[in-house]
């Protein structure tokens, strides 16, 4: 059994990102999970100016404690603009200002959703190139076309998406036992 660490990366209380990693999670079985919201670890927007007057903020440590705790990682991916939000690209600048490979040794599930039909494709991508950058590995990845179309009352009502998304967990289970 793995130690997996979830969390959405968005700071909004009606995340379409946090129902998707609550419904990825709770199909995720065997395995100990801590789910996360990164807005209980709120943090300055990163400046240098910041980082050598205060220093790193304690919660930048907390969050990598914890990331240092698990495993593995399963990370909603939001998107705004066709890029990463500035909330979870302040997290990832931050944590990259405190240890430069902050995600080495993880193993990470990375997926994504968006109202439109590309379901937040640029950022994931973006995130997947980064966290490798930053010494994770991305063991799968997946992008959740037209939520609302496609996902209602907690639950996946397209069974063609349904079916993939069971082979990109099934996937990443094999990989995180191996």
């Amino acid at each position: 059994m793995k130690k997996i660490l979830a969390f959405a990366g968005s700071n909004s209380s009606v995340s379409i990102n946090q129902e998707m990693l609550d419904h990825i999670v709770n199909r995720i079985k065997g395995h100990e999970i801590t789910q996360i919201k990164l807005t209980d670890f709120p943090l300055p927007i990163y400046s240098r100016d910041i980082e050598v007057d205060e220093g790193i903020p304690e919660n930048v440590k907390k969050i990598q404690d914890l990331i240092d705790a698990h495993d593995s990682l399963v990370i909603a991916v939001n998107e705004h603009n066709g890029a990463s939000s500035a909330f979870f690209k302040n997290t990832i600048d931050w944590l990259s200002r405190n240890k430069r490979n902050f995600l080495e040794g993880k193993q990470i599930l990375l997926f994504s959703t968006s109202p439109g039909k590309r379901g937040a494709k640029s950022s994931l991508e973006y995130t997947r190139h980064i966290f490798i950058r930053f010494g994770g590995e991305v063991i799968e990845n997946f992008s959740f076309p037209s939520f609302r179309d496609n996902f209602q009352d907690g639950r996946v009502i397209n069974e063609v998406l349904d079916m993939g998304i069971e082979d990109v967990l099934t996937t990443f289970a094999h990989q995180i036992e191996t």
